[in-house]
């Protein structure tokens, strides 16, 4: 197995980050072939979804989020921001980790697919990303 932790910064505004080069030189830098990648984040109010970006797809994986998890006065979580106690709800809705079969040292994504961090915690700039990979 192979394991790294790499830092994401992902500023001060609610975001979505395209992990996918990251995970591409990753499995370039441990001559990878065929296994399955673990991508998790250790975080209580992140998480992690395969989606198309640049096309809108990440704005509107955001808008929703704010539909769906208004930063109000609603959540009983109070530290932080205001209406932070959503952010420690995203996690329920966007998982934290997931698995991506590599085959050829290459993550197995679909054409438009790319692995991307959500984050709409406005609180903590600064992200972990574990990646392990697996063999068998």
């Amino acid at each position: 197995m192979h394991s790294e932790l790499i830092e994401i910064r992902t500023g001060s505004a609610e975001t979505v980050v395209d992990l996918t080069s990251r995970i591409k030189a990753f499995l370039r830098g441990i001559d990878a072939v065929d296994g399955l990648l673990n991508v998790w984040v250790p975080h209580a109010t992140a998480g992690l979804a395969v989606i198309e970006t640049g096309a809108g797809s990440d704005t509107d994986l955001l808008a929703a989020l704010r539909d769906l998890l208004p930063a109000d006065d609603r959540w009983e979580h109070r530290h932080g921001s205001h209406g932070h106690g959503r952010d420690h709800v995203l996690p329920a809705i966007i998982a934290p980790s997931m698995s991506v079969p590599v085959l050829g040292g290459r993550p197995a994504l679909g054409t438009w697919q790319s692995v991307c961090l959500v984050d709409t915690n406005t609180d903590n700039p600064v992200r972990g990303l574990r990646l392990s990979f697996l063999t068998g």
